[in-house]
C-alpha cells in the first residue's frame, strides 16, 4: 500500500480515475480478501489505482460506543493486514457528528465523484449510508449511470456453506473455537502491540511475561491461550498467553500477558504480534498467588503438549 489519505479534505480534485471499495473490513477476513482480490483484478483490467474507504471509529462504535462489539482488529492492525493486498491507496474517513449528518447525496458527490473519481466500487448489496441512513445501493448504482462509475455488489463468500463474517468469527473466538476462526480468516487470530513494562510480578513468580497493552474498548476473547510470538529474532516463539483482567491481582484493564518457553531476552519496546492457536481455559480469580503459579505451570504443561501434538 502506497499511501494513507486521511478525511475528505486531503483528497484532491485532480485525483486520477479509481477503482475502490467501502467497509469496515474488520478482522479482514476471507469475504474481505475475495472482495480486496476483486477489486485488484479490475484495477489491473482498467490500470487503475485500488483504492480502499474506511470509516474511524467504526459508524456502530460512533453511534452506540457501549453496544458495538468488540473489534477484531485495530486500525493497525487492519492496515497491518490490508498490506498484503494489491492496495494503492487508503482512504480514512473520521466518522463524527459532521459526517453522520453528511446528506446521501453529498456523500457520492464529495467522496465518490469529486474526491476519488470512482470508476468501479465494490459494496455490499445491504450498505447504507448517509444521513439517516437514506443512502442504499440501488441509489449509488442510479448516481453510477448519471456520473459514469459501475457499482457492483460484494460476492457472499461461504464456508461450510455459511456465510464469512466478522460476528461469525466473534462468536468463534468467543466459545474458544480457534480452529473455526482460523478457517474463516484464512489465518490465525492475532493480535499485535508493542512490549511494555508491567509490574513485573510475573518474573518474581518464575513467569516471566511479555506485556502488550490492547487499547480497545472490548476484546473479542478472554482467557489462556497457547500461542505464537511473532516479530522477534527466533520467531515463532512458541509460549503461553493469557487476556483478561488478572483479577487474583485485583487489575481491571484488559491486558494480554505472554509467558515465552524458552526465552530470556529483552523485548521491551518490540512490536510484535500474538498468534492464538488453542484455548486452554477462562481466566478465574483464585484464593492466592500460589494456586495461581500452579495453574501456571499446568498451563504451561498444557501448552507445550499441544505443540508436541
Amino acid at each position: 500500500m502506497q499511501k494513507i489519505i486521511r478525511g475528505l479534505h486531503n483528497l484532491s480534485s485532480s485525483a486520477t480515475d479509481c477503482v475502490a471499495t467501502i467497509g469496515n473490513f474488520d478482522g479482514v477476513h476471507l469475504g474481505h480478501q475475495a472482495v480486496l482480490n476483486q477489486l485488484a483484478m479490475k484495477g489491473d483490467t482498467l490500470g487503475l489505482p485500488a483504492v480502499v474507504i474506511l470509516f474511524e471509529p467504526q459508524p456502530n462504535e460512533f453511534f452506540a460506543p457501549d453496544k458495538a462489539p468488540a473489534r477484531l482488529s485495530r486500525f493497525r492492525e487492519k492496515v497491518e493486514a490490508l498490506r498484503c493486498y494489491s492496495i494503492q491507496q487508503l482512504c480514512v474517513l473520521r466518522f463524527n457528528k459532521k459526517l453522520a449528518q453528511m446528506t446521501a447525496q453529498d456523500f457520492i458527490q464529495q467522496l465518490i465523484v469529486d474526491g476519488l473519481n470512482v470508476r468501479y466500487l465494490v459494496v455490499g448489496d445491504d450498505f447504507k449510508f448517509g444521513k439517516d441512513r437514506q443512502g442504499d445501493f440501488a441509489m449509488l448504482q442510479q448516481a453510477g449511470k448519471q456520473h459514469g462509475f459501475q457499482v457492483v455488489n460484494m460476492h457472499t463468500f461461504a464456508v461450510d456453506e455459511m456465510r464469512v463474517s466478522s460476528t461469525r468469527i466473534r462468536e468463534a473466538l468467543k466459545v474458544g473455537d480457534l480452529v473455526l476462526a482460523e478457517k474463516l480468516l484464512g489465518r490465525p487470530y492475532r493480535m499485535s502491540g508493542r512490549v511494555a513494562h508491567g509490574d513485573k510480578r510475573g518474573r518474581t513468580m518464575g513467569f516471566p511475561t511479555a506485556n502488550i497493552h490492547l487499547h480497545r474498548r472490548k476484546v473479542p476473547l478472554n482467557g489462556v491461550y497457547a500461542v505464537q510470538l511473532f516479530g522477534v529474532e527466533g520467531e515463532p516463539i512458541q509460549g503461553v498467553a493469557n487476556v483478561g483482567v488478572r483479577p487474583t491481582v485485583g487489575a481491571k484493564k484488559a491486558l494480554l500477558e505472554v509467558h515465552l518457553f524458552d526465552f530470556d531476552r529483552d523485548i521491551y519496546g518490540e512490536h510484535v504480534q500474538v498468534h492464538f492457536l488453542h484455548k486452554l481455559r477462562d481466566e478465574q480469580k483464585f484464593a492466592d498467588l500460589a494456586a495461581l503459579m500452579r495453574q501456571i505451570e499446568q498451563d504451561c504443561e498444557q501448552a507445550r503438549l499441544y505443540f508436541k501434538s
